[in-house]
This record gives C-alpha cells, structure tokens and sequence, in this order.
C-alpha cells in the first residue's frame, strides 16, 4: 500500500507561476461611463449654445428686418424674441440704410418690406446679386401687386410671404430659408421676363423709340450725329439685350410697349407680337 502512495506522488508536477499581470481598476458599467463623459459634438453645441431643428438649420440665425411701417418692426421684433432659433441682429427703416448694413454681412436672413422709403425692394434686391455671399431675402408685404412673388424671385429673393398670412407662416419660411430652400406662393414662370427696357442706356432708349417711328440707318446717323457705322454698332447691342434678332421685331416690340400689350412671352430668343399670339390661338381653338 505504501509504495502504490509513492508512486503517485512522485508523477505530480510542479505549476508554472506566471508573472502578476497589471492591477485594472473595477469597470463602471457602460451607461454610467456615457453619462459622465459627454461627446465632443455635445460639448460644443453647449458651449455655442447651438441647435439643429428639424430641417438641418443651424439655430439661432440672424435675422434682420427692414419696413418702413414702425409697427411692423415692432410686431415683428416682438414674434422674433418668442422663438429661440431666430436672433435679431438690425431694425431699420429704409432700403438705403439695410444695404449699408447688409455689406458688413451681420446677419444671414432678412425680412423687407416691398415698398420700401429711399430705395424699392427691387432695387435692394438688384444691389445684393452683385454682392458675394450676400444674405437671404425674404419680402413681407401686403401688396396688392400680383407680380410683385414673381420679381422676388427672379431678382433672387429667397422668399415671399403676404402680411395677410399668419404669423406663424413667416417664420416658418424663415427656418426653410435658413435650411436652404426657396418659398413662394405660386408664380406663372411665364409672366417673369424682366422690363426690356430695364438695361437699356438713355441713348437705346432713343434709338429704340426713333426706330419704332419708322427711321432708316441713314436717318438714325443723321439725326444722332454718327456714322451709320456706329448706329448699327448701337442697333446690335441694342437687339441683343431686347433678346430679338432684327429691327422688324424690335420695332414689334416697341409697339406692344408703346400700347400697354406686351405679353412678356419669348419663343426661340425673340419676342413674340400680340397679333401673332393672338392669332396661334385662335387657330388652336
């Protein structure tokens, strides 16, 4: 018996001891971890006091307004401090002083009137295509100008909101600006080609009117004092900016001008006579 115990005794072989391993301290469980290390993105939204709603504006913007009604700033000064993603930065009166104020670039959306003292909302919005990163434009206005959405637009205006609207319609164009879009009740897109006599200099104006009373070069350059030479140098420029190809159309032009029929209606890059309109119709019919 004794020797069996020997035996296996002697066939048990010492452990390996292996190195201690570092001492980690006790893990925290993972949601007490989260709540006590905010994310980066976290940290900087508090400290900007930032915000993000639901269409991706970065909030609060700065917002300007300008309308000649002092009650209306009031009103809107008023609706802007309730809501917490808007920020108004100018209160103006007039288009001279919210253009000053619009090139030191305070301010990312503005609220104008349309009928606005010492310069129009056209002429504002004119003065701010030519400026890089200008703000957005958003008009307010009762007017009764049924054009007056489509100008906005195609003088790039960001958006038009009727002063019959709620209040709360304003400002939530204001948010869909900020987030990028454009908002605007319907506009014809038909109806939205410019004034041609808009770019026209004093003396186009004077050869387009000489033209609709029937004058030839040879009478042109006698009558302005020039080689006829430099009337059709004029005569060129002056059909390329009316977006028609020949005297016999700019004169079709003029006319429809003259007797209050232009249709504002283009086909092909030139522009299309009442008559003609007039008479395709009748042939649809």
């Amino acid at each position: 018996m004794a020797s069996t115990s020997s035996t296996k005794l002697g066939d048990e072989r010492p452990r390996a001891v292996g190195r201690p391993g570092p001492i980690r301290a006790p893990e925290r469980p993972a949601t007490q971890a989260a709540d006590s290390a905010p994310t980066a993105p976290r940290q900087k939204a508090e400290r900007s006091g930032e915000d993000r709603g639901e269409t991706g504006a970065a909030f609060p913007i700065d917002v300007a307004i300008a309308d000649k009604s002092p009650l209306i700033l009031a009103g809107l000064e008023a609706l802007l401090a309730d809501d917490r993603r808007f920020n108004l930065v100018l209160k103006v009166t007039d288009g001279e002083e919210f253009l000053d104020a619009a090139k030191l670039q305070r301010f990312q959306i503005a609220i104008i009137g349309w009928q606005l003292p010492t310069l129009h909302a056209r002429e504002v919005l004119r003065a701010l295509s030519r400026q890089p990163s200008a703000p957005k434009i958003v008009v307010y206005s009762g007017t009764n100008d049924p054009a007056a959405p489509a100008e906005t637009l195609q003088l790039g205006g960001a958006g038009f909101v009727s002063k019959r609207a709620p209040p709360e319609r304003l400002l939530d164009v204001l948010a869909s600006v900020a987030a990028g879009d454009m908002v605007f009740p319907f506009v014809d897109i038909r109806k939205m080609r410019a004034d041609p006599l808009e770019n026209l200099t004093l003396r186009e104006r004077s050869l387009l009117s000489a033209l609709g009373s029937g004058h030839t070069n040879n009478q042109l350059a006698k009558d302005f004092g020039v080689s006829i030479n430099t009337i059709k140098f004029h005569l060129r420029n002056l059909f390329e900016k009316l977006e028609v190809r020949n005297r016999a159309q700019a004169i079709a032009l003029f006319l429809e001008m003259k007797h209050g029929s232009w249709t504002a209606a283009t086909s092909g890059g030139r522009a299309e006579s009442a008559g003609a309109s007039r008479s395709r119709k009748s042939s649809r019919d």
